[in-house]
């Protein structure tokens, strides 16, 4: 007979938590399969026997991870025959996301803002997600890990040279950022995460990954507006300061998700 056990994990808050925990659990034969609610901050786990090989992984992961209880079930564990085209939203959301690293990062750093380079290496980090989220079926946790400790380092070694440039910056006489380039590229790219949610939307999927995919994208849209708002206030204020704090914050929310991929790769 099937089980049903479900979790409260208090610290899973986005998909790279997801990630960490189908990483620890996978090759577990009774685990039939995963299901994650990110906004209640729910695990579900559809099994057979007891929960003994995979309690203690759990709570390997430090995600603050609390039995919530355990039920027989029916074997209503089947995967959602819509698999193939929440994988195509996916994939155009990750397509998506890297286009906008490739422009916001070049448009950066020809109109100076920090602001665009730091947003471009968040919606970086957002493919390298996704693209874990969609690796093969098939392939081997240690490629996984692989692909998750060079992302992440690559993400972080970034984020820190981004600092450093927004502190020489900071305290160098360096020459106001081109406020019209940092509201066009970055009203460009808040079109596009309002595309991306669209697609994610219109799915009207209530699974984990399209749903921390959701929020993910919503995160993007603020980052955007954020950027948008610096720009505004650099002409305002003929100033580099509102763009090199804005800078400063989205590499340090860059840093926050890339030490999350690395946790991957434990």
């Amino acid at each position: 007979m099937t089980k049903k056990t479900v979790y409260k994990v208090s610290k899973m808050d986005c998909p790279t938590e997801e990630q960490m925990i189908r990483m620890k659990l996978e090759g577990i034969d009774a685990i039939k399969e995963l299901r994650f609610d990110i906004p209640s901050r729910k695990l579900v786990v559809f099994h057979e026997g007891d929960t003994a090989a995979f309690d203690k992984k759990l709570q390997e992961l430090n995600l603050d991870v609390k039995l919530e209880g355990t039920t027989e079930t029916d074997g209503d564990f089947v995967i959602s025959k819509t698999e193939k085209t929440q994988r195509a939203i996916l994939w155009w959301v990750l397509a998506i996301n890297f286009t906008f690293f490739v422009i916001e990062m070049t448009w950066g750093w020809l109109s100076r803002s920090m602001g665009l380079v730091a947003d471009s290496l968040d919606m970086l980090a957002d493919a390298f997600v996704y693209g874990l989220s969609l690796m093969a079926v098939g392939a081997g946790i240690a490629r996984k890990k692989q692909v998750a400790k060079i992302s992440g380092w690559f993400q972080m070694t970034l984020a820190f040279l981004g600092l450093v440039e927004v502190i020489r910056r900071f305290i160098g006489f360096e020459e106001t950022p081109v406020f019209q380039t940092m509201i066009i590229v970055s009203a460009l790219a808040l079109v596009a995460n309002s595309v991306s949610l669209w697609l994610i939307q219109k799915a009207k999927s209530k699974e984990a990954h399209m749903q921390a995919s959701m929020i993910f994208t919503s995160n993007d849209i603020i980052i955007n507006a954020g950027v948008i708002i610096a720009g505004v206030l650099v002409y305002l204020t003929q100033s580099k300061y509102p763009d090199l704090i804005i800078g400063s914050l989205i590499f340090l929310i860059v840093i926050r998700g890339a030490r999350r991929i690395l946790k991957l790769a434990e």
